[in-house]
């Protein structure tokens, strides 16, 4: 029916029956001279494709060497095209991205950091990159980005030398050194948490510890002792739980973040501690499964191992069975702290990524260039609890040129990786410290995708949503 047909006035009395007869005659005409005038009518469909892939980017950074300035690369997830490459401080060696990957900081070891924006990539150019400089002889060997409750601090900069940490705000500007035991290396923490806390390796054969740094007024508490030489840490995103990895005790010490002490627990060790493989040196959480994944690097000849262990903690649907959950200051479920599976990996591990969606975990094996081994890439299935497909590098330099005569293959000895999900597949990138290229692989398959010229040696790269 056409559109305002309701809206006439209808005809009465003969004028109806005039206009019916007229009409039918006009009609019969029109189907004498022309054949029958009926069509069937088909609406257009329009072809719909893949799913469009969300707007997240790889970033990269890279050293040219020579002493001159170092590079960004941002990378389009969906078409793995290089959106900038603006210049960066030289000899860069971290690159930490804020909680909602918005912004991006990188350090050097001279003590100058870069902070930028990574909403626009391609508009992003060398005036965009903000500098500033942190204390005389601060020597920042990490970052860690995040946000504490009741703080403008955003950025977290250990300075080794110094036995303290710097607590800048979002665009780099210092708001205070925080005074912490020797040799901090490391600062854990999550966004919104009620704490963070600052690793200090100490001199790496007695035990060393974490120093709380309170939100608000940023004050620090108690060192908490953990195990000898820490190493790396992680929080679970609620802020309820901390684990610091012990590269010289082959150990995890467990913090309750709320009680801020050791997290006690049956299943676990003495001080609150998981054994785990030899020498742990990073870690991921997988919170879709709730569980901790370990890297340990092993003795450097041999393969490493992947810990899988199990961390739930009693939740929102446990109260009217569980009395004892109490949701701001959850007890842990039980399992916590079991190690359900040791995976061997490759040599000398050094990196692990786990997908948001807890299937996988991604281990960059940085092999052995001194002994003639080279890296790998493998792929853990994390319900299984095995390698479900190992890729492996090749770091000749003809292999690995511009001519891409090994393309199913990662280039160099990997030194970071990351791994992001994606329909109808994510990406995993992989950076080399003796490449100029970053490895893309796609999850689904598992096979290396393209190869991206950094235009320098792979220093470290992340990806701006999981």
């Amino acid at each position: 029916m056409r559109a305002g047909w309701n809206s006439r006035r209808p005809l009465v009395g003969n004028s109806v029956r005039a206009a019916v007869l007229g009409s039918a005659a006009v009609l019969s005409l029109l189907a004498l001279g022309c054949g029958n005038q009926y069509r069937p009518v088909v609406a257009a469909i329009n072809p719909v494709g893949p799913a469009s892939q969300p707007a997240k980017y790889a970033v990269a950074i890279s050293n040219p060497g020579s002493s001159g300035p170092g590079l960004l690369t941002m990378v389009d997830f969906a078409g793995d095209t290089i959106l900038t490459t603006p210049n960066i401080l030289s000899n860069p060696n971290y690159l930490a991205l804020g909680s909602s990957g918005g912004q991006g900081y990188v350090i050097n070891s001279a003590g100058s950091l870069n902070e930028f924006q990574t909403s626009n990539p391609s508009q992003l150019i060398n005036s965009d990159i903000n500098q500033s400089t942190l204390s005389a002889g601060a020597s920042p060997i990490s970052i860690t980005a995040l946000t504490l409750q009741n703080t403008s601090a955003s950025v977290f900069v250990p300075e080794p030398p110094l036995s303290q940490v710097a607590a800048l705000n979002g665009t780099g500007s210092l708001l205070q050194n925080i005074s912490v035991p020797a040799n901090p290396i490391y600062v854990v923490g999550a966004n919104g948490a009620t704490r963070a806390y600052a690793i200090s390796a100490g001199d790496g054969v007695t035990p060393g510890s974490v120093t709380p740094i309170e939100s608000g007024n940023l004050a620090t508490s108690t060192p908490i002792t953990v195990g000898v030489n820490p190493d790396y840490g992680v929080m679970t995103s609620d802020g309820t739980r901390a684990f610091i990895l012990n590269k010289g005790s082959g150990t995890v010490n467990v913090i309750n973040v709320i009680n801020n002490g050791p997290d006690v627990n049956s299943n676990l060790g003495p001080n609150s501690t998981i054994a785990v493989g030899s020498n742990p040196i990073w870690a991921d959480l997988s919170p879709a499964t709730s569980e901790l994944v370990v890297l340990n690097e092993g003795d450097g000849t041999h393969p490493g191992s992947l810990s899988i262990i199990s961390i739930p903690l009693c939740n929102s649907a446990s109260p009217s069975t569980n009395p004892n959950c109490n949701t701001s200051n959850p007890i842990d479920a039980v399992g916590f702290g079991t190690v359900v599976a040791t995976v061997p990996v490759g040599v000398n591990p050094v990196m692990v990524s786990v997908l948001a969606d807890g299937s996988k975990a991604y281990v960059a094996n940085q092999g052995n260039a001194s002994a003639g081994i080279e890296g790998s890439v493998s792929v853990v299935n994390l319900a299984s609890g095995t390698v479900t497909a190992t890729i492996q590098g090749i770091s000749s330099a003809a292999a690995t040129s511009d001519t891409n005569t090994s393309p199913t293959m990662v280039y160099g000895h990997p030194n970071t990786i990351a791994a992001t999900t994606g329909t109808p597949t994510g990406k995993v990138y992989v950076t080399s410290g003796d490449s100029n290229f970053m490895t893309v692989i796609e999850t689904d398959t598992d096979t290396v995708e393209t190869h991206v010229n950094l235009q320098g040696a792979g220093v470290k790269v992340l990806v701006t949503s999981q």
